[in-house]
């Protein structure tokens, strides 16, 4: 099992030490390294990773500021060189707490630990969960596949609307589409819709809860392909 990571940390030779330690370990793959925690994510908006490690004190947004803006939060390793950040790193349930200068054993169990964590938690991913959870004022919400009827893109936000409620969060349609069932299907640029929640369909539009759709020509062709058509 390899894990995705990332590396979120301002000082050059903090940064360059932690990725070698990462590229030595055969367990892990570091998909960037990151000297802020705006461009780290931007980067997590188009793509998602098992681990992060992350300093705290930052530039611009810390690394506590960076959790709060993440739609889901993977394992997190926090790596500093001050110890009163404890009592936060717990709050935010991070995997582990790393202090600098980081040593090959110390990193080494840190590793281990998210190793074990997610071998715990991949047979339920394998199963497939019918549900995502999101972030709405310091909060987990846990918003159930059958209850979400579409989503819409409003550029850093998307808006996700159920029956009762709309949601807004901060995440790209490509993150919520590798999140989502294959009961959901992107017919426009800035459309998710649950198939089981279509009305009808016309040319170039559909309606969900009296919302009309439209559909673009790109994607017209997959949701035929994927309707019981008779």
């Amino acid at each position: 099992m390899v894990l995705t990571c990332i590396i979120v940390e301002d000082e050059l030779m903090s940064r360059k030490s932690l990725q070698r330690l990462c590229e030595q370990h055969g367990s892990l793959e570091v998909l960037g390294a990151f000297d802020s925690a705006t461009t780290a994510l931007d980067f997590l908006a188009e793509q998602m990773v098992d681990l992060i490690w992350l300093d705290i004190e930052l530039p611009g947004l810390t690394g506590f500021e960076m959790l709060e803006k993440l739609p889901s939060i993977p394992f997190v390793v926090l790596t500093t060189s001050k110890t009163e950040y404890a009592f936060d790193a717990f709050q935010y349930q991070v995997t582990d707490y790393l202090k600098k200068p980081i040593t090959l054993p110390r990193f080494n169990i840190a590793v281990e630990k998210v190793l074990e964590l997610n071998s715990r938690t991949k047979p339920n991913s394998a199963i497939g969960r019918q549900e995502i959870y999101i972030k709405s004022e310091g909060r987990y919400i846990r918003l159930p596949f059958d209850t979400i009827s579409y989503i819409e893109n409003t550029g850093d936000y998307v808006k996700i609307f159920t029956p009762t409620q709309t949601h807004i969060v901060y995440t790209t349609m490509k993150y919520l589409e590798e999140k989502l069932g294959s009961q959901f299907l992107r017919v426009h640029r800035s459309f998710i819709v649950h198939l089981d929640k279509i009305v009808d369909i016309e040319e170039n539009t559909l309606v969900i809860s009296n919302k009309v759709i439209p559909i673009s020509r790109a994607n017209k062709s997959e949701l035929m392909n994927r309707l019981n058509l008779l």
